[in-house]
């Protein structure tokens, strides 16, 4: 197969080509939203695969990245998920189980529930990666992919229109964010605190005391947030910022204090792509 692409509806240049077949199927039911950072015992995901097969794998083979898949939740967005257990229903059809969620920082695009009938790719290394440039990304290119044996022209060549986001470059979602009514505390500057996470391999590692920075530099926002709007942004480059008792007299007309909540989202900045994914957390004092 090949892959062709214009910035116009003519003048396609070839991409690159691939040869492997991946393993695709579709959702049998829906799908329903379950925990993260620790084994989904409470749910099935059901799925028909077109081709191919999905075995059972041990944990520590799991923990390694195997029966990964992709699931779309809505259009342009996928969960990933891996499951450690596999039962085969029916020729093609799968019910897994043991599960993994939002793996690769994809918590945020969990459905609830993601549809019968949504699409889902097992991600293995039949997949071919596009040769994408950080240059290429936010331009709107035309695709055109087909037989490599017979020209671009031809009608068996699928076209699409896709623009390169760049979103396995965003930085991952903070994580431990620290609620205030951990500590005592008095009404006055309000410190929140969190921790960093990497997209970096080497941020598996039990044995490193803080995951590596994957960004040129470390720059986060918090957003103050009033329902669904912004009242106030903190800029913060270390894992911390200060929310000054000031500020929170101008926005709510007296310090947080017990009995308070307080809703924030944290969002890591990459100088590449800008905003990472939302961390929301509600506050209580």
């Amino acid at each position: 197969m090949a892959v062709f692409r214009s910035p116009s509806t003519d003048g396609f240049e070839l991409l690159t080509t691939f040869g492997s077949r991946a393993r695709i199927g579709a959702l049998v039911s829906d799908f329903f939203a379950g925990p993260t950072s620790r084994f989904d015992l409470g749910n099935a995901l059901v799925v028909d695969l077109l081709t191919g097969t999905l075995e059972s794998v041990t944990d520590l083979t799991l923990f390694g990245g195997a029966n990964a898949l992709a699931m779309e939740t809505t259009p342009g967005v996928c969960e990933i998920v891996q499951a450690g257990a596999a039962e085969l229903l029916a020729p093609g059809r799968y019910r897994l189980t043991r599960l993994l969620r939002g793996q690769r920082g994809t918590e945020g695009a969990m459905g609830n529930p993601a549809p019968a009938g949504a699409r889902v790719v097992v991600l293995d290394d039949s997949l071919a990666s596009l040769p994408i440039a950080e240059a290429d990304l936010g331009i709107p290119w035309n695709w055109r992919i087909g037989p490599e044996s017979r020209p671009v022209s031809d009608e068996t060549y699928v076209a699409q229109a896709f623009t390169p986001a760049g979103v396995g470059l965003r930085p991952f979602s903070v994580a431990h964010v620290e609620q205030p009514w951990r500590r005592p505390r008095t009404a006055g500057d309000l410190t929140i605190r969190w921790t960093r996470r990497s997209r970096a391999l080497a941020a598996d590692s039990w044995g490193g005391l803080e995951v590596p920075l994957a960004e040129e530099l470390e720059a986060y926002d918090v957003e103050i947030l009033d329902g669904a709007s912004v009242k106030r942004v903190l800029s913060a480059n270390t894992t911390s910022a200060v929310y000054a008792s000031a500020q929170q007299t101008a926005d709510w007309g007296a310090p947080l204090g017990p009995g308070d909540t307080l809703d924030i989202r944290i969002l890591q900045l990459s100088a590449l792509v800008g905003r990472g994914a939302p961390k929301t957390v509600t506050l209580t004092f």
